[in-house]
């Protein structure tokens, strides 16, 4: 430990350990994910509180060698024993960018966050001219001091132990994950737990929408990952049409239809939604449309319009009924 505190000391950094924690300092591999509190002080002498942890949703989680901007934060966990709590004093060079980090985490945690980026330096310019919402951090801006940071180490998993997210993944993960995601969609299709299912179509669906912005539009490698995302369409509109949210159905078969024309479970599908928010003529076309490319269908296609029939029946007698009453 003297050999740790000492090395951080030659940086600028002085540790004070409040609370020793579990067993031995862990390694820290790269993929590694820390969960942890943090609240964060000035360093003058009423140690003014920026910000706490705790007082938000839940604990800050960070994904080692993934080039967080504070820096330093990756630095003081990796002395951290499991459940210790360490008060960190950092000098101003590793200080100076916490203004920005300061200001995307109250973003998110107040539901407002920027997806927009811009690089380190222009970012910085940018800010400290136009003001950042928050008067504390506009002042730090300007004037770049010490910052305390208390850190708790909450839990440490290593890269195989935890689910990534998809901002955290580098593209051949995110392809690796892909057929996974489905074949998990898949067996909770079958277990029919649609939700869920919609859930892991949806997330296969964006991480493929990610990828793709980084090809350019009609290259060999953007149209393979194109065709992968008809399959997921039409998984994830059969989980919404079975669990009567029939927009997003209308919306994502039409994607496909718009590669594909004559795929007939998109165009049955659609005809199904269509014909649930009494789009009739949209259904209609989409069910002739069915019978002429299959004509296997066409007991099912029949089914369909009966049943809209029906409906069509029952909505126009209660109207007529609810004339009459105003007229009686």
């Amino acid at each position: 430990m003297a050999e740790i505190l000492f090395e951080l000391q030659k940086e600028g950094i002085f540790k004070k350990v409040l609370y020793g924690g579990d067993g031995n300092i862990p390694t820290f591999p790269d993929g590694a994910k820390a969960t942890f509190h943090y609240r964060t002080t000035k360093a003058n002498d009423d140690r003014t509180v920026l910000d706490d942890s705790k007082h938000t949703a839940k604990p800050m989680e960070l994904i080692f060698g993934k080039k967080f901007k504070l820096e330093v934060w990756e630095k003081l966990l990796k002395t951290m024993k499991v459940n210790e709590v360490a008060e960190f004093t950092c000098d101003t060079k590793h200080t100076a960018v916490y203004p920005l980090v300061a200001k995307s985490l109250r973003d998110i945690y107040k539901g407002k966050s920027s997806h927009t980026h811009t690089s380190h330096c222009c970012g910085m310019m940018a800010l400290s001219e136009q003001g950042m919402g928050y008067s504390d951090l506009d002042e730090l801006m300007k004037s770049p001091q010490p910052l305390v940071f208390i850190l708790e180490l909450l839990k440490l998993e290593l890269p195989e132990q935890f689910e990534k997210e998809s901002w955290s993944m580098n593209e051949f993960e995110k392809l690796e994950s892909i057929p996974k995601l489905r074949e998990i969609g898949n067996e909770a299709y079958n277990q029919k737990n649609y939700e869920e299912a919609a859930n892991k179509y949806a997330q296969a669906l964006g991480m493929l929408e990610d990828l793709m912005l980084q090809e350019k539009p009609g290259d060999e490698e953007w149209k393979k990952l194109d065709q992968m995302k008809r399959p997921l369409l039409l998984n994830f509109s059969q989980c919404k049409l079975l669990t009567h949210d029939y927009y997003p159905v209308i919306t994502h078969t039409s994607d496909v239809l718009d590669r594909e024309p004559d795929n007939v479970k998109a165009l049955f599908r659609r005809g199904k939604a269509h014909a649930a928010v009494w789009n009739l003529k949209e259904a209609h076309e989409d069910f002739a449309r069915v019978v002429e490319l299959d004509s296997s269908l066409k007991k099912a296609v029949a089914a369909e319009l009966a049943s809209l029939e029906q409906r069509v029946k029952e909505k126009e007698k209660l109207e007529r009924s609810l004339l009459q009453g105003m007229f009686s």
